[in-house]
């Protein structure tokens, strides 16, 4: 297939040759045609050499790589991709049925599929396109997702309206794919707990999966603690702390919403269980007026930092919300906190834990350092797709 060219200037193909998937608009020389957003296109080095076949899009990004060879972008490509993904999701056992059935089948460039995230949940997939390339793709992508899964897939839902560049213009509506999920409340199992999964209205594709193996290590420091969960959105946290035998879970969120997720969660692990409590307030407000009962608090905030030109206000919000967390703590207790900006590196996120325990002169300890888990595989050629961070610390 013959596809529009791309040419870079001299020697700006050097990360394309270290695998890096990305090519921004400051290395392009000259377009050969007027490919449309979206568009499958050839790049080139200065001399002539093919660099990869990529998706091209207007913005700081000018490519998103799919191949670094010659090779067409067609149902057997999809195929192909789609199954490596899948095969390393059941090699580490996440496709096991019925006490897992929650997990990311696609993540991004970690699985040479820029643009592109798949959620499973059950028997459904959410698909979410990041770039109009994918979005463009979206039908071929599901039929190769369809074959690749068989019945075990009886519906695709494309939930993409928050994430597609909104400058494409492209008049977009959520949609099925494929089926229509005809079983009423939405119920998926991670670990062998349910959780409701909201991929409708709710936030990403209607569950955070990227927390699975923290609130895993979480329920093993929960016995016998007093546990409270900010930001809690669908209370995965407050429910893994409830099954690891939490004395007393409390579950805050500004959204009423998502402490009703919550609750409706708890109820469906823990019908009738009066040691939990949620509450609809801000996180800052709340830490205002708490007392000193909690002895294991979770952090997890929507990133403070969407791009860098806000990075220097989202640190000193996670310094100003480590502080709080630091003050209210009880001497012994075990504090779980996150950054999932992406512009946040690992080492700006510790700085700014270290200044909030300097300031309140707390003795902390590091337990643990937290990443995302291995359904969302970062690239060693692409390590923006590193994104989730945390500490699991101990105060004295």
């Amino acid at each position: 297939m013959i596809y529009p060219k791309i040419y870079l200037k001299p020697k700006k193909e050097e990360s394309v040759l270290r695998l890096h998937p990305w090519i921004f608009s400051g290395a392009v020389a000259r377009i050969d045609g007027q490919p449309e957003e979206g568009t499958v296109v050839e790049v080139f080095a200065a001399d002539g050499r093919l660099l990869g076949v990529g998706h091209y899009q207007i913005g700081s990004i000018a490519v998103r790589l799919l191949a670094f060879d010659e090779v067409t972008i067609d149902h057997a490509f999809w195929l192909d991709r789609l199954r490596s993904a899948y095969n390393l999701r059941q090699m580490l056992g996440l496709d096991h049925a019925p006490e897992n059935d929650t997990y990311r089948l696609v993540y991004g460039e970690g699985d040479r599929l820029p643009g592109l995230v798949i959620d499973m949940y059950a028997d459904t997939a959410v698909m979410q396109a990041h770039s109009v390339g994918m979005h463009h793709a979206r039908h071929d992508i599901a039929t190769a997702l369809r074959e690749l899964l068989g019945d075990r897939l009886q519906a695709i839902y494309y939930k993409s309206d928050g994430t597609l560049p909104f400058k494409a213009a492209l008049d977009h509506t959520d949609e099925y794919l494929l089926g229509r999920y005809t079983g009423g409340e939405h119920l998926a199992t991670e670990r062998g707990l349910r959780f409701g999964i909201d991929w409708l209205k709710g936030q990403k594709t209607g569950f955070f999966v990227d927390q699975r193996e923290n609130r895993r290590l979480l329920e093993q420091y929960a016995g016998g603690r007093t546990v409270l969960n900010m930001f809690c959105y669908t209370g995965g946290f407050s429910v893994y702390a409830m099954r690891g035998g939490a004395r007393a879970v409390h579950s805050v969120d500004s959204s009423s919403k998502a402490v009703s997720l919550t609750e409706r969660n708890v109820a469906l692990n823990f019908p009738n269980d009066d040691r939990h409590r949620a509450f609809a307030e801000d996180a800052f407000d709340y830490l205002r007026r708490a007392g000193n009962d909690y002895d294991l608090i979770i952090l997890d905030p929507p990133a403070f930092a969407k791009h860098r030109d806000v990075l220097r206000n989202a640190l000193q919000g996670y310094r100003k919300l480590n502080a709080a967390a630091f003050e209210k703590i009880r001497p012994g207790g075990i504090l779980f906190t996150f950054s999932c900006s992406q512009v946040v590196s690992r080492n700006d996120f510790r700085l700014a834990v270290f200044t909030a325990a300097a300031q309140t002169r707390r003795h902390v300890r590091i337990l643990h350092q937290l990443t995302q888990p291995a359904d969302h595989p970062v690239s060693i050629y692409h390590p923006e797709g590193e994104y989730l961070k945390g500490l699991v610390l101990e105060v004295e």
